[in-house]
Protein backbone atom coordinates (compact mmCIF):
# COMPACT_ATOMS: atom_id res chain seq x y z
CA UNK A 1 0.00 0.00 0.00
CA UNK A 2 1.51 3.34 -1.07
CA UNK A 3 1.63 6.42 1.16
CA UNK A 4 -1.28 8.29 -0.49
CA UNK A 5 -3.54 5.29 0.11
CA UNK A 6 -2.27 4.93 3.67
CA UNK A 7 -3.17 8.55 4.34
CA UNK A 8 -6.58 8.20 2.72
CA UNK A 9 -7.27 5.32 5.11
CA UNK A 10 -5.89 7.37 8.02
CA UNK A 11 -8.18 10.29 7.21
CA UNK A 12 -11.13 7.91 6.91
CA UNK A 13 -10.29 6.55 10.38
CA UNK A 14 -10.04 10.07 11.83
CA UNK A 15 -13.41 11.12 10.39
CA UNK A 16 -14.93 7.84 11.58
CA UNK A 17 -13.60 8.43 15.09
CA UNK A 18 -15.08 11.91 15.00
CA UNK A 19 -18.50 10.66 13.93
CA UNK A 20 -18.56 7.90 16.57
CA UNK A 21 -17.46 10.15 19.44
CA UNK A 22 -18.96 13.49 18.51
CA UNK A 23 -22.03 11.70 17.17
CA UNK A 24 -23.29 10.82 20.64
CA UNK A 25 -22.43 14.38 21.77
CA UNK A 26 -24.70 15.74 19.06
CA UNK A 27 -27.41 13.27 20.00
CA UNK A 28 -27.23 14.27 23.66
CA UNK A 29 -27.49 17.96 22.73
CA UNK A 30 -30.52 17.38 20.54
CA UNK A 31 -32.23 15.38 23.29
CA UNK A 32 -31.67 18.01 26.00
CA UNK A 33 -35.24 19.44 26.03
CA UNK A 34 -36.76 15.97 25.61
CA UNK A 35 -34.98 14.39 28.56
CA UNK A 36 -34.87 17.42 30.84
CA UNK A 37 -38.47 18.22 31.62
CA UNK A 38 -40.99 18.17 34.45
CA UNK A 39 -40.68 19.56 37.96
CA UNK A 40 -36.96 18.77 38.16
CA UNK A 41 -36.25 19.90 34.60
CA UNK A 42 -33.18 21.98 35.46
CA UNK A 43 -31.60 19.21 37.54
CA UNK A 44 -32.22 16.69 34.76
CA UNK A 45 -30.81 19.03 32.11
CA UNK A 46 -27.69 19.44 34.20
CA UNK A 47 -27.45 15.66 34.41
CA UNK A 48 -27.68 15.45 30.61
CA UNK A 49 -25.03 18.14 30.09
CA UNK A 50 -22.72 16.76 32.78
CA UNK A 51 -22.84 13.35 31.11
CA UNK A 52 -20.81 14.77 28.20
CA UNK A 53 -19.22 17.70 30.04
CA UNK A 54 -15.78 16.10 30.56
CA UNK A 55 -15.47 14.72 27.01
CA UNK A 56 -17.30 16.81 24.40
CA UNK A 57 -14.44 19.22 23.70
CA UNK A 58 -11.93 16.36 23.56
CA UNK A 59 -14.10 14.63 20.97
CA UNK A 60 -13.76 17.67 18.70
CA UNK A 61 -10.01 17.07 18.54
CA UNK A 62 -10.82 14.34 16.03
CA UNK A 63 -12.39 16.93 13.71
CA UNK A 64 -9.35 19.21 13.95
CA UNK A 65 -7.01 16.29 13.32
CA UNK A 66 -9.05 14.99 10.36
CA UNK A 67 -9.19 18.40 8.69
CA UNK A 68 -5.51 19.04 9.41
CA UNK A 69 -4.59 15.68 7.89
CA UNK A 70 -6.62 16.50 4.77
CA UNK A 71 -4.83 19.85 4.46
CA UNK A 72 -1.37 18.31 4.81
CA UNK A 73 -1.80 15.03 2.93
CA UNK A 74 -4.31 16.05 0.22
CA UNK A 75 -4.20 19.85 -0.20
CA UNK A 76 -6.17 19.77 -3.46
CA UNK A 77 -8.93 17.72 -1.79
CA UNK A 78 -8.98 20.08 1.19
CA UNK A 79 -9.12 23.19 -1.01
CA UNK A 80 -11.86 21.91 -3.31
CA UNK A 81 -14.01 20.47 -0.53
CA UNK A 82 -13.92 23.36 1.90
CA UNK A 83 -14.34 25.99 -0.83
CA UNK A 84 -17.07 24.08 -2.64
CA UNK A 85 -18.96 23.47 0.61
CA UNK A 86 -18.19 26.89 2.05
CA UNK A 87 -21.70 27.79 3.24
CA UNK A 88 -22.53 24.42 4.85
CA UNK A 89 -19.14 24.26 6.57
CA UNK A 90 -19.49 27.86 7.77
CA UNK A 91 -22.89 26.94 9.23
CA UNK A 92 -21.30 24.01 11.04
CA UNK A 93 -18.56 26.22 12.49
CA UNK A 94 -21.07 28.82 13.71
CA UNK A 95 -23.18 26.06 15.27
CA UNK A 96 -20.19 24.47 17.01
CA UNK A 97 -19.01 27.81 18.35
CA UNK A 98 -22.48 28.66 19.67
CA UNK A 99 -22.77 25.21 21.21
CA UNK A 100 -19.44 25.49 23.02
CA UNK A 101 -20.30 28.93 24.36
CA UNK A 102 -23.72 27.68 25.48
CA UNK A 103 -22.19 24.87 27.55
CA UNK A 104 -20.06 27.40 29.39
CA UNK A 105 -22.57 30.25 29.79
CA UNK A 106 -25.91 28.57 30.58
CA UNK A 107 -25.02 28.28 34.26
CA UNK A 108 -23.60 31.78 34.69
CA UNK A 109 -26.95 33.26 35.75
CA UNK A 110 -29.69 31.79 37.89
CA UNK A 111 -32.43 32.76 35.45
CA UNK A 112 -34.74 30.34 33.65
CA UNK A 113 -35.06 32.50 30.51
CA UNK A 114 -31.28 32.89 30.31
CA UNK A 115 -30.79 29.12 30.50
CA UNK A 116 -33.57 28.49 27.98
CA UNK A 117 -31.82 30.62 25.37
CA UNK A 118 -28.54 28.77 25.83
CA UNK A 119 -30.34 25.43 25.80
CA UNK A 120 -31.79 26.38 22.41
CA UNK A 121 -28.24 27.16 21.25
CA UNK A 122 -27.13 23.70 22.39
CA UNK A 123 -29.96 22.03 20.45
CA UNK A 124 -29.24 24.13 17.34
CA UNK A 125 -25.49 23.65 17.67
CA UNK A 126 -25.97 19.89 17.86
CA UNK A 127 -28.66 19.38 15.19
CA UNK A 128 -27.02 21.50 12.49
CA UNK A 129 -23.66 19.64 12.37
CA UNK A 130 -25.42 16.29 12.74
CA UNK A 131 -27.43 17.03 9.58
CA UNK A 132 -24.86 19.01 7.58
CA UNK A 133 -22.01 16.51 7.88
CA UNK A 134 -24.25 13.83 6.39
CA UNK A 135 -25.27 16.23 3.61
CA UNK A 136 -21.64 17.14 2.85
CA UNK A 137 -20.27 13.60 2.75
CA UNK A 138 -23.20 12.33 0.70
CA UNK A 139 -22.38 15.03 -1.84
CA UNK A 140 -18.71 14.06 -1.75
CA UNK A 141 -19.66 10.48 -2.65
CA UNK A 142 -22.18 11.57 -5.29
CA UNK A 143 -19.79 14.09 -6.83
CA UNK A 144 -19.92 17.81 -7.50
CA UNK A 145 -19.49 20.05 -10.53
CA UNK A 146 -15.70 20.06 -10.39
CA UNK A 147 -13.92 21.65 -13.36
CA UNK A 148 -10.49 20.99 -14.82
CA UNK A 149 -8.90 23.58 -12.51
CA UNK A 150 -10.19 21.84 -9.38
CA UNK A 151 -12.83 24.51 -8.74
CA UNK A 152 -16.27 23.39 -7.52
CA UNK A 153 -19.02 25.08 -9.55
CA UNK A 154 -21.95 23.56 -7.65
CA UNK A 155 -24.16 26.05 -5.84
CA UNK A 156 -26.04 25.61 -2.59
CA UNK A 157 -29.19 24.46 -4.41
CA UNK A 158 -27.16 21.75 -6.18
CA UNK A 159 -25.94 20.47 -2.83
CA UNK A 160 -29.52 20.07 -1.59
CA UNK A 161 -30.21 17.12 -3.87
CA UNK A 162 -32.38 14.19 -2.70
CA UNK A 163 -29.48 11.80 -2.06
CA UNK A 164 -27.63 14.36 0.07
CA UNK A 165 -30.78 15.21 2.02
CA UNK A 166 -31.28 11.53 2.80
CA UNK A 167 -27.64 11.42 3.94
CA UNK A 168 -28.24 14.35 6.25
CA UNK A 169 -31.38 12.84 7.72
CA UNK A 170 -29.52 9.57 8.24
CA UNK A 171 -26.73 11.08 10.30
CA UNK A 172 -29.24 13.20 12.23
CA UNK A 173 -31.40 10.20 13.18
CA UNK A 174 -28.42 7.92 13.80
CA UNK A 175 -26.77 10.43 16.14
CA UNK A 176 -30.01 10.92 18.09
CA UNK A 177 -30.16 7.16 18.67
CA UNK A 178 -26.45 7.01 19.52
CA UNK A 179 -26.84 9.86 22.00
CA UNK A 180 -29.90 8.36 23.64
CA UNK A 181 -28.12 5.05 24.18
CA UNK A 182 -25.08 6.88 25.58
CA UNK A 183 -27.26 8.73 28.09
CA UNK A 184 -28.95 5.48 29.11
CA UNK A 185 -25.47 4.11 29.78
CA UNK A 186 -24.09 7.22 31.50
CA UNK A 187 -27.01 8.36 33.70
CA UNK A 188 -29.44 6.94 36.21
CA UNK A 189 -32.89 7.70 37.54
CA UNK A 190 -35.50 9.56 35.45
CA UNK A 191 -33.01 10.66 32.79
CA UNK A 192 -31.95 7.07 32.16
CA UNK A 193 -35.56 5.92 31.86
CA UNK A 194 -36.39 8.71 29.42
CA UNK A 195 -33.22 8.03 27.45
CA UNK A 196 -34.19 4.37 27.04
CA UNK A 197 -37.64 5.43 25.86
CA UNK A 198 -36.10 7.93 23.43
CA UNK A 199 -33.77 5.25 22.09
CA UNK A 200 -36.68 2.88 21.49
CA UNK A 201 -38.50 5.64 19.61
CA UNK A 202 -35.47 6.72 17.59
CA UNK A 203 -34.36 3.21 16.58
CA UNK A 204 -37.02 2.57 13.87
CA UNK A 205 -36.53 6.06 12.40
CA UNK A 206 -32.74 5.69 12.33
CA UNK A 207 -33.06 2.18 10.88
CA UNK A 208 -35.34 3.30 8.05
CA UNK A 209 -33.14 6.28 7.17
CA UNK A 210 -29.95 4.22 7.33
CA UNK A 211 -31.44 1.48 5.16
CA UNK A 212 -32.55 4.00 2.52
CA UNK A 213 -29.18 5.77 2.45
CA UNK A 214 -27.08 2.60 2.32
CA UNK A 215 -29.21 0.98 -0.38
CA UNK A 216 -29.06 4.15 -2.49
CA UNK A 217 -25.29 4.33 -2.00
CA UNK A 218 -24.90 0.68 -2.90
CA UNK A 219 -27.04 1.06 -6.02
CA UNK A 220 -25.10 4.05 -7.39
CA UNK A 221 -21.58 3.65 -5.98
CA UNK A 222 -21.46 0.18 -4.46
CA UNK A 223 -18.97 -2.67 -4.52
CA UNK A 224 -18.69 -5.98 -2.65
CA UNK A 225 -16.77 -4.15 0.10
CA UNK A 226 -19.47 -1.51 0.57
CA UNK A 227 -22.15 -4.22 0.56
CA UNK A 228 -20.40 -6.04 3.41
CA UNK A 229 -19.94 -2.82 5.37
CA UNK A 230 -23.57 -1.81 4.80
CA UNK A 231 -24.74 -5.19 6.10
CA UNK A 232 -22.53 -4.68 9.15
CA UNK A 233 -23.99 -1.21 9.79
CA UNK A 234 -27.60 -2.40 9.50
CA UNK A 235 -26.95 -5.50 11.58
CA UNK A 236 -25.27 -3.46 14.31
CA UNK A 237 -28.16 -0.99 14.41
CA UNK A 238 -30.70 -3.83 14.70
CA UNK A 239 -28.61 -5.40 17.45
CA UNK A 240 -28.44 -2.07 19.25
CA UNK A 241 -32.21 -1.67 19.09
CA UNK A 242 -32.72 -5.19 20.47
CA UNK A 243 -30.21 -4.62 23.27
CA UNK A 244 -31.89 -1.33 24.22
CA UNK A 245 -35.20 -3.16 24.50
CA UNK A 246 -33.53 -5.55 26.96
CA UNK A 247 -31.93 -2.73 28.96
CA UNK A 248 -28.35 -3.72 28.01
CA UNK A 249 -27.05 -0.18 27.56
CA UNK A 250 -23.33 -1.01 27.42
CA UNK A 251 -23.62 -3.51 24.59
CA UNK A 252 -26.24 -1.34 22.90
CA UNK A 253 -23.84 1.61 22.87
CA UNK A 254 -21.11 -0.59 21.39
CA UNK A 255 -23.57 -1.69 18.69
CA UNK A 256 -24.63 1.85 17.75
CA UNK A 257 -20.95 2.87 17.69
CA UNK A 258 -20.29 0.05 15.22
CA UNK A 259 -23.28 1.18 13.14
CA UNK A 260 -21.91 4.73 12.93
CA UNK A 261 -18.39 3.50 12.17
CA UNK A 262 -19.54 1.07 9.47
CA UNK A 263 -21.70 3.75 7.85
CA UNK A 264 -18.69 6.07 7.71
CA UNK A 265 -16.63 3.23 6.26
CA UNK A 266 -19.26 2.72 3.53
CA UNK A 267 -18.90 6.39 2.53
CA UNK A 268 -15.11 6.25 2.22
CA UNK A 269 -15.10 2.83 0.55
CA UNK A 270 -17.66 4.05 -2.00
CA UNK A 271 -15.47 7.11 -2.63
CA UNK A 272 -12.12 5.34 -3.15
CA UNK A 273 -9.98 5.73 -5.28
CA UNK A 274 -11.47 9.19 -5.85
CA UNK A 275 -11.49 11.79 -3.10
CA UNK A 276 -13.89 14.15 -4.91
CA UNK A 277 -15.63 12.95 -8.10
CA UNK A 278 -16.61 15.39 -10.83
CA UNK A 279 -20.09 15.39 -12.33
CA UNK A 280 -18.81 17.36 -15.33
CA UNK A 281 -16.23 14.89 -16.61
CA UNK A 282 -14.63 11.82 -14.95
CA UNK A 283 -11.28 13.13 -16.21
CA UNK A 284 -11.65 16.02 -13.73
CA UNK A 285 -11.98 13.71 -10.71
CA UNK A 286 -9.66 14.34 -7.80
CA UNK A 287 -8.15 10.98 -6.92
CA UNK A 288 -5.97 9.70 -4.11
CA UNK A 289 -2.99 9.78 -6.44
CA UNK A 290 -3.61 13.16 -8.09
CA UNK A 291 -4.58 15.10 -4.95
CA UNK A 292 -1.81 13.82 -2.66
CA UNK A 293 1.14 15.82 -1.39
CA UNK A 294 4.69 15.00 -2.40
CA UNK A 295 6.14 11.70 -1.11
CA UNK A 296 8.59 13.56 1.15
CA UNK A 297 5.72 15.45 2.82
CA UNK A 298 3.72 12.27 3.29
CA UNK A 299 6.78 10.56 4.77
CA UNK A 300 7.26 13.32 7.36
CA UNK A 301 3.53 13.23 8.16
CA UNK A 302 3.71 9.48 8.68
CA UNK A 303 6.42 9.81 11.31
CA UNK A 304 4.57 12.64 13.07
CA UNK A 305 1.30 10.70 13.02
CA UNK A 306 2.93 7.50 14.27
CA UNK A 307 4.41 9.45 17.21
CA UNK A 308 1.50 11.64 18.33
CA UNK A 309 -1.71 9.81 17.39
CA UNK A 310 -1.22 6.99 19.93
CA UNK A 311 -0.63 9.62 22.63
CA UNK A 312 -3.91 11.34 21.75
CA UNK A 313 -5.81 8.03 21.80
CA UNK A 314 -4.25 7.02 25.13
CA UNK A 315 -5.03 10.37 26.75
CA UNK A 316 -8.63 10.36 25.55
CA UNK A 317 -9.10 6.75 26.65
CA UNK A 318 -7.78 7.70 30.08
CA UNK A 319 -10.21 10.63 30.33
CA UNK A 320 -13.16 8.34 29.50
CA UNK A 321 -11.99 5.90 32.15
CA UNK A 322 -11.68 8.61 34.80
CA UNK A 323 -15.20 9.91 34.10
CA UNK A 324 -16.81 6.49 33.64
CA UNK A 325 -19.30 6.76 36.54
CA UNK A 326 -23.00 7.34 35.98
CA UNK A 327 -24.28 10.90 36.51
CA UNK A 328 -27.34 11.35 38.72
CA UNK A 329 -29.33 14.19 40.26
CA UNK A 330 -27.31 13.75 43.45
CA UNK A 331 -24.15 14.78 41.57
CA UNK A 332 -25.63 18.10 40.41
CA UNK A 333 -27.69 19.06 43.45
Amino acid sequence: MDLPTVWFVAIAVLWTGYFVLEGFDFGVGMLLPVLGRGRAAEADRRVVINAIGPVWDGNEVWLITAVGAMFAAFPAWYAATFSGFYLPVLLVLVALIGRGVAFEYRGKRDDARWRARWDAAIVFGSAVPAFVWGLVFANVVRGVELDADGVVRSGLVDLLNPYALVGGMTTLALFVLHGAVFLALKTDGPVRRRALAAARTAAPVAGAALFAFLMWTQADHGSPATAALAACALGALLAGAALVARGREGWAFAATAVAVAATSAVVFAALFPAVLPSLLDPAFDLTVASAASAPYTLGILSWVGALFLPLVVLYQSWSYWVFRRRVTRAHVS
